[in-house]
């Protein structure tokens, strides 16, 4: 982008490159990345205030709280002139309360609410009560969390599904599962429809209460109202249910799943594997296994695949482990046949429809031609009958004044000239007197 030369050094790349390297955790990367902007900046401070929370959390990434501290208190300093707006404070916030400096976020979001004042200038947003309800959550402080959660009113900041899921997601951790009740509740209270996240973070929260009935109702819930789960929704209420033991139940799901058509990944097929060979129900265990090795989208990891077989040799079973792998290879080879088989009856069936479609057009085209030729032929035939009238209408009158024009003695009509007739010899006789 750089050597482009169409863009010079942008604050707001460089903050989205700094937060790829702090959540890799690569501190050393995320500050030499911070630098780099300096240097093309020419060395001048950043004034653009969206890199500060990244920079800072690179600095707590790398042990560095007194850097951090240190340009905590130089952005914010009186003679600063370092511009934030919502989305950069929401940073400096999130840095400071997830790293124990709650008092700090405090400060800071009261100031940011002092700010605020729109449509002239906006400091919050949904995502900055977002952030410091973490920050509150991150020091144990649920319910001075859910308190600021709702003063978005107060600020006409509306709460969205994402907002509401954040928070049900820490008080379900903390197994605070009524104040998550609750809040599912408010969203239908203000319109808001939960999506497949809110229901699956309820059953996790129900799940570490250990009331299992209502966490899978939870789930059951996200079918039931036409929405759809998919494999990393499903991955959770397995992974819970074997968490508690209920191995039926989590199988029970699995193949739920696989009848829906949606593809296990590979950390559901382990979850089921490890603990199946931990209650040694090894059957089970090498079911799971032969899915995995049939499901190309997936791999057998070697951890996995020592594991099962460990299990089976110390049960004495080496020949199933043989006859596991025969079976994968007959079921793959009988696939593959089957796939050609499809691809062959595929093949001739798109011929015979390209035969078909060839035949219609052609008949479109022979009778798009017969019509043609009928209305070219009707055509001539009307003009033929056009022309013959009007020559028959034409030579009547001619005959009939070439009679009249004969006895008056006129060679034609048109012509007046007297004709030397017997009629005219006679007259000049009569007329004629002796002398």
């Amino acid at each position: 982008m750089l050597a482009s030369g169409f863009v010079g050094p942008d604050p707001h790349v460089y903050s989205l490159l700094i937060a790829g390297c702090v959540q890799a955790s690569d501190g050393a990367k995320a500050l030499e990345l911070y630098q780099e902007l300096q240097d093309k900046l020419g060395g001048e401070p950043v004034f653009d205030g969206i890199v500060y929370g990244n920079l800072m959390k690179a600095y707590f990434l790398m042990g560095m709280e007194e850097k951090a501290t240190e340009c905590y208190e130089e952005v914010f300093g009186p003679q600063s002139e370092v511009r934030f707006g919502a989305e950069s404070y929401n940073e400096v916030v999130d840095a400071l309360g997830q790293n124990k400096m709650l008092e700090n976020a405090l400060k800071l979001f009261d100031r940011m609410l002092a700010e605020h004042d729109p449509p002239l200038r906006i400091a919050v947003d949904v995502r900055s009560f977002s952030v410091m309800a973490d920050a509150y959550c991150a020091a144990g402080r649920f319910e001075d969390a859910i308190a600021v959660f709702h003063r978005m009113g107060e600020y006409k900041v509306i709460a969205d599904v994402a907002a509401y899921n954040n928070l049900i997601r820490h008080l379900g951790i903390n197994r605070l599962v009524h104040e998550a009740e609750v809040l599912h509740k408010e969203m239908g209270e203000h319109s808001l429809v939960a999506d497949e996240e809110t229901y699956v973070l309820l059953m996790d929260a129900c799940f570490r209460a250990e009331r299992t009935d209502d966490g899978v109702g939870y789930f059951d819930k996200i079918s039931e109202l036409g929405l759809k789960p998919d494999a990393s929704h499903y991955h959770k209420i397995v992974d819970g249910l074997v968490g508690l033991s209920l191995l039926d139940r989590a199988q029970e799901y699995f193949d739920q799943m696989r009848e829906k058509e949606i593809g296990p990944n590979l950390a559901t097929y382990e979850t089921l594997l490890k603990a199946y060979v931990g209650v040694a129900r090894l059957d089970d265990a090498a079911k799971v296994a032969k899915v995995i090795l049939l499901d190309e989208k997936v791999i057998f990891r070697d951890e996995m695949r020592e594991l099962l077989e460990g299990a089976l040799r110390g049960e004495g079973r080496e020949d199933d482990i043989a006859k596991l792998y025969e079976d994968v290879e007959r079921e793959k080879a009988e696939a593959a046949v089957r796939a050609a088989e499809e691809k062959a009856r595929a093949a001739a069936l798109a011929r015979e429809e390209r035969a078909a479609r060839r035949a219609e057009a052609a008949a479109k085209d022979e009778a798009a031609a017969k019509a043609s030729a009928a209305a070219i032929e009707a055509i001539l035939g009307h003009r033929r009958k056009t022309e013959g009238e009007t020559e028959a209408a034409t030579s009547a009158p001619n005959a009939l004044d070439g009679g009249i024009l004969s006895r008056l003695g006129l060679s034609s009509s048109g012509q007046g000239a007297v004709q030397d007739t017997a009629l005219s010899t006679e007259t000049k006789g009569d007329s004629q007197e002796p002398f």
